[in-house]
């Protein structure tokens, strides 16, 4: 299993990915699950992967042979136009990997970025091809074992939250879902995507180890203790 969460707000947008994709007592593995499509200045392209890890490798394989220059003319997901466009490219691809290697082989995709001309963008796409787009109202996205983390997400997040708030909550969000499901676990791959910017500069993989978020693991457990024993006595 995995967890994904991806923002899109007025500031820019968040990306926060386990790497774990299986659990037991005898066998686990990591594999990274957020990936970036680029060019400097022009475009930035975010994808995040849940499901058959065979079908989401293979979806990624076939994006990047088919994206890049040859001769100097940009190609695949580095040519379209629009990120309605580059979506359109990924649910086509998604489709027919699926067709291919069977109904059982299921992935779900999360592609976030901008490019030049557009405000940012996001969208979750589904196993058919088909997607839907985030929203002012709708400003995040999930795939994978999502429930333990999408509370927090709904009492904090606004469209208008700014980049470093979305940061805490996603990672926060994230915490609530590693202490309840064995099956999501670090490291976490983070990005932090300021809108205009054109740049993965701020690209984080977290560890058990990382101070910060060793520290908000903390504040957040202790903080949750502390309000519950403030709660007045049940009287019924």
């Amino acid at each position: 299993m995995t967890y994904c969460v991806a923002m899109r707000l007025d500031s820019g947008m968040i990306f926060v990915s386990d790497s774990r994709t299986n659990a037991g007592v005898d066998h686990i593995s990591s594999f990274r699950k957020l990936h970036v499509f680029k060019n400097d200045g022009e475009r930035i392209l975010v994808l995040q992967s849940a499901g058959n890890l065979a079908t989401t490798q293979s979806v990624l394989s076939l994006l990047r042979r088919d994206s890049g220059e040859v001769e100097g003319e940009r190609r695949g997901l580095l040519a379209l136009p629009t990120l309605y466009d580059v979506a359109l490219r990924i649910g086509e691809t998604l489709r027919d990997v699926i067709k291919r290697d069977g109904e059982e082989f299921s992935g779900t995709l999360l592609l976030g970025g901008q490019i030049r001309g557009e405000e940012p963008r996001l969208f979750q796409i589904y196993p058919q091809g088909n997607f839907i787009e985030a929203s002012v109202d709708t400003p995040y996205f999930q795939i994978g074992e999502s429930k333990y983390g999408k509370p927090i997400i709904d009492r904090v997040l606004r469209y208008d939250t700014p980049l470093e708030q979305a940061m805490q909550c996603a990672l926060i969000s994230m915490d609530s879902t590693l202490a309840s499901n064995i099956s999501v676990g670090l490291p976490l791959d983070v990005m932090i995507y300021p809108a205009d910017s054109f740049s993965d500069a701020a690209q984080y993989h977290i560890t058990e180890s990382h101070p910060y978020f060793s520290q908000i693991r903390q504040l957040w457990s202790r903080g949750l203790h502390s309000v519950f024993a403030q709660l007045p006595p049940l009287e019924l």
